[in-house]
């Protein structure tokens, strides 16, 4: 199949990483109103709404881009090969800044500030190792996943849900929805001073991930052209 040019790639990154955040934060401050102050309401109504646009938005975006939507992901095939460093930098850009404006529409979407900034805190090492469980769980699904041949949108959209719940910081696992997610004061945010450990740890759960998974399989094999 004839790779679709960079622009069109970029466009896909940067419309499932907008509405990745759009779901993250919009769902959240619908949960968070809706719930009556129960925050396991909230959490859940979260988690369904997330889990459930990844589905989508990777069955969509995945045969243009590889649905990436997060610089952990682009990290990893980076350095696995299939995508150049220019164009990675660029796919990370991209996410950045879109989830930033993901964020931006669901505050507008509920008639809320535009800029914000969070003082939610999420810190500590059962944080940061949450984040490199989440992240780390994140890669491990994608990369067997892909090389099972399994339908990896469904997988990607089944184990964020499950990480919801089983990691303490409810599975960011992806950089630029940390970011982005520092830029919102509704029940899904996390305050700007937090969001260095998490990336820190999202990396070296991914880098970790890709180790694994090559101790697995070892780098026989075609690249994979599929992922998250």
């Amino acid at each position: 199949m004839t790779p679709h040019p960079r622009a069109a790639r970029l466009m896909a990154e940067a419309a499932g990483t907008a509405f990745l955040l759009a779901t993250v934060v919009g769902s959240g401050i619908m949960g968070e109103t809706l719930a009556g102050g129960n925050v396991a309401i909230a959490l859940l109504a979260n988690t369904i709404a997330t889990g459930a646009i990844l589905v989508v938005l990777i069955a969509a975006f995945g045969p243009v881009s590889g649905a990436h939507f997060n610089p952990a992901v682009t990290l990893v095939f980076r350095l696995r090969g299939e995508i150049g460093t220019a164009e990675a930098l660029a796919y990370a850009g991209v996410q950045i800044v879109s989830g930033i404006v993901g964020v931006w529409v669901a505050h507008l979407m509920f008639e809320q500030g535009l800029a914000q900034v969070s003082v939610h805190v999420r810190s500590g090492p059962g944080q940061w190792l949450s984040e490199g469980v989440a992240t780390f769980g994140l890669i491990m699904t994608i990369l067997f996943g892909i090389r099972a041949r399994a339908n990896v949108a469904v997988m990607v959209g089944l184990y964020i849900t499950a990480a919801y719940w089983f990691t303490a910081s409810t599975s960011f696992a992806n950089p630029a929805v940390t970011i982005a997610r520092s830029l919102t004061a509704s029940f899904s945010g996390i305050s700007p001073a937090d969001v260095p450990g998490f990336i820190a740890a999202q990396l070296l759960g991914s880098v970790a991930a890709l180790a694994f998974y090559r101790g697995v399989w070892g780098n026989s094999g075609k690249p994979d052209t599929r992922s998250s």
